[in-house]
């Protein structure tokens, strides 16, 4: 009995033993690492084809657009071009893919032709428009575009809008305390002076003008086929195509569009605000509740079409100029 019971024991053991230390699995490293580069393929051809974010850094488009703004642009919406792909991973160049024209009014992300930075402007001027600025007021095709007073624009005083983008310390812009007023609450606010323009199709958005500036008188030109005339909502603190690669509104070298955008170099059209925050939030993701600007999530970014009387016979100031 005794070697029996031995004998049927040790397979039992053997068993046991290899149940108990199974093989461990290999790590499939290509599967992974395949699986990596295709969701972040997937990824990219979302920036580059359907939509991307966007953030604000300067306070060139402002009212519509505050420094610390965080947006959506659709890369859909004028078809595809080098600009399109995200990163400008490929050369520049002048081919479109089922391209088609803005419209005046858009806001548009463009990358200028001195450098690989994306800029966020306003279309203007259409190709073939005649556009001139005279005393800071658009002219297109000879005559003036509506331009009325408006109540000047409330915007909260944050720092965020005077030390714009990468200003050092002492070296923020000062222009907007002229204009700073404290409200019964304690809280401070800027009153700018604002106007509305309508262009041609309707679109009517609010501008801001507030000083005297090299570029509030720019020559007529021809816009060329292929091309759009971009300015800024700011119409004072805009690098756009009113100035040439070589200065922008502060005499800066490398600022201004260099006149009209080839409509290859525009990269896709602002669509709505997802977020903004003042500047006041840190690394730590909790100090941006309080950092949240009220009222501008998920507000549209197309601008507002309007129907209005011929403006000759209404004897408004978008008669002919002389």
């Amino acid at each position: 009995m005794t070697e029996h019971t031995a004998d049927t024991a040790a397979p039992l053991r053997a068993q046991e033993s290899t149940v108990s230390k199974p093989d461990k699995p290999r790590v499939n490293w290509f599967h992974e690492l395949r699986g990596l580069a295709l969701m972040l393929l997937g990824v990219l051809a979302f920036h580059s084809l359907i939509a991307k974010p966007f953030y604000i850094p300067s306070i060139s488009m402002m009212p519509s657009l505050l420094v610390g703004d965080r947006l959506v642009v659709s890369k859909y919406a004028y078809g595809w071009n080098w600009s399109s792909v995200s990163f400008h991973m490929l050369p520049r160049a002048k081919w479109r893919l089922f391209g088609s024209t803005p419209e005046y009014g858009d806001i548009v992300i463009v990358v200028p032709g001195n450098r690989k930075a994306d800029l966020i402007k306003r279309v203007v001027a259409l190709p073939g428009d005649r556009i001139a600025v005279v005393d800071g007021r658009i002219r297109l095709n000879g005559r003036f575009i509506p331009r009325e007073v408006e109540p000047p624009v409330e915007i909260a005083a944050d720092d965020a809008l005077q030390c714009e983008g990468d200003a050092q310390p002492g070296h923020c812009y000062k222009g907007f305390e002229l204009y700073r007023r404290r409200l019964p609450s304690g809280r401070d606010v800027y009153d700018l002076p604002a106007y509305r323009e309508t262009l041609p199709n309707g679109a009517t958005y609010q501008v801001i003008d507030y000083t005297t500036q090299v570029m509030d008188n720019y020559p007529e030109i021809t816009v060329p086929e292929g091309h759009v005339f971009l300015m800024g909502d700011d119409r004072d603190r805009s690098a756009d195509s009113r100035f040439p690669f070589e200065t922008d509104y502060q005499g800066t070298p490398g600022g201004g569009l260099g006149g009209p955008v080839p409509l290859s170099d525009i990269g896709g059209r602002a669509e709505f605000i997802t977020f903004s925050l003042d500047g006041t939030q840190s690394w730590n993701p909790l100090s941006w509740w309080s950092a949240l600007r009220d009222g501008r999530a998920f507000t549209s970014l197309r601008p507002r079409i309007e129907t209005r009387p011929s403006d000759s016979s209404t004897g408004q100031p978008g008669g002919t100029a002389t």
